[in-house]
């Protein structure tokens, strides 16, 4: 067996000082050397096991005969964002992780040419068509221009459908450029590239506006006239632990930190952007947004250090990203819990007081839970602390939007294709979920793309 094509990456010395990207992907002939690995399956569990059912056997099948285009047209039936797709997500525990290569071998690389197919498509773009259906006239509000709304656009716009995408921000694609750093995902090259394609489908955006503060989901059905509304605004508002001294100069939320850093540019020499990494950071967490806020504290020159209460086993965040923060020098302090953060006489962090934990029996979610050593306290010294301990929606939509049911956790309710409580109004990705995959927000804003196309158009049905 053929093995799998290695992926050209920075060196980690190198990049462990730059936020270039460190993946730097397949060129043509790795390419179509890797896409030739593939089986074939009749029954293709990859595919399966992708949250939008992407034809990978499909577009591999394209890819190794040289058909990039093919390849590109076979995505595009299910994926609105493959260049971001095959860089963030999962594929370890999707689609490669169903890979029947992996049982014996390496699995196919799917993301890695899934990424390569999207660039592909992103710097073809003006060459290809884009097919729309003629306007049906209707009109439909998306609010949120993350990877669920620009998905629930781009198809709803494919449909005939006039849609509007407002924008909290300044700048278009929510988590895509604010949470994610941009040595995982370029914003210029891939992010603003992807979102002019949605323009071209005829999507107008604006930004600056918040739903709930600046007009509500009401004013934009009533007032605005749009005939439906899909409410994908995310989950950015930052969960805290609680404990003593959280308030102190110094400790941020994971959110805060990353969207200083991506956002504001703050990672650019020439930037006068306000940000505080320290000599020595702690980010307690280990999810990928913890991994994101360590690499990006290191970058931008602080000791950078993860706390996680359980035993790497039981780490949430990416395989590859743990590997690569390793590689950086990234330490790891594990089965650790914070119980207090520790202030100097100015209010300043000086350190953060955890104490050690063991492992008992397993949880809800399967992983073993972690239990206290009584009389295990120590210090670790430092004077930046980061939280990554998850996100929930904000609660704007919801305090504005009478008859829109939430759940305990401030989540929008909705069914399996986005329907919510109240008619005419939808919802998908983090602010139904809370915070999860990008694959799964776009999945949801195709599904409910549809099912506001069967509420406008119940003739068809």
């Amino acid at each position: 067996m053929t093995p799998r094509t290695p992926v050209r990456e920075q060196d980690p010395q190198e990049r462990a000082r730059n936020f270039k990207e460190v993946c730097l992907g397949y060129d043509a002939e790795e390419a179509r050397r890797e896409a030739a690995r593939c089986l074939h399956c009749k029954v293709p569990r990859c595919q399966s096991q992708c949250p939008v059912h992407i034809d990978i056997p499909g577009f591999i099948s394209a890819l190794a005969a040289g058909d990039t285009a093919g390849a590109a047209d076979v995505i595009s039936r299910d994926s609105s964002l493959p260049s971001v797709c095959g860089r963030v997500c999962p594929q370890e525990s999707q689609c490669e992780g169903a890979c029947v290569l992996g049982v014996k071998f390496e699995p196919v690389a799917i993301g890695k040419l899934e990424r390569y197919v999207g660039d592909w498509a992103i710097a073809h773009a003006s060459e290809r068509s884009v097919e729309c259906a003629p306007r049906n006239g209707r009109r439909v509000a998306v609010v949120g221009s993350g990877p669920a709304g620009l998905a629930c656009a781009s198809d709803l716009a494919r449909l005939g459908y006039e849609v509007k995408i407002f924008e909290a921000l300044h700048k278009v694609g929510g988590v895509l450029v604010y949470g994610i750093p941009e040595f995982r995902l370029p914003k210029e090259d891939i992010v603003a590239r992807e979102v002019e394609n949605v323009r071209r489908l005829g999507v107008e955006i604006e930004t600056d506006v918040i739903i709930g503060r600046t007009m509500t989901v009401d004013d934009l059905l009533d007032r605005e006239g749009f005939d439906a509304v899909f409410v994908g605004s995310g989950a950015g508002l930052p969960r805290f632990m609680g404990i003593e001294g959280e308030n102190l100069n110094g400790v941020f939320s994971a959110n805060e930190f990353l969207t200083r850093a991506n956002l504001m540019h703050a990672y650019q020499e020439e930037s006068d952007t306000p940000i505080f990494a320290g000599r020595r950071a702690v980010i307690v967490g280990g999810g990928n947004v913890a991994m994101d806020a360590v690499r990006t504290a290191k970058r931008l020159g602080a000791d950078a250090v993860i706390v996680y209460r359980r035993s790497e086993a039981e780490l949430p965040a990416r395989v590859e990203e743990v590997h690569h923060a390793k590689e950086e020098g990234i330490v790891f302090r594990m089965l650790t819990n914070p119980v207090r953060v520790l202030g100097d006489e100015n209010g300043w962090v000086r350190g953060l007081e955890c104490v050690e934990m063991e492992l008992g029996e397993p949880d809800a979610s399967g992983r073993r839970s972690p239990i206290v050593k009584e009389g295990s306290n120590f210090e670790i010294e430092c004077d930046v602390v980061i939280m990554a301990l998850g996100t929930s929606p904000n609660p704007l939509i919801k305090s504005t939007t009478a008859g829109l049911e939430t759940n305990r956790r401030g989540c929008i309710v909705a069914d399996e294709d986005g329907r919510t409580s109240r008619p005419g109004v939808f919802a998908g990705g983090d602010a139904v979920t809370g915070a999860a995959t990008v694959i799964l927000a776009m999945g949801a804003g195709r599904k409910a793309a549809r099912a506001i196309h069967d509420y406008l158009t119940p003739a068809d049905n």
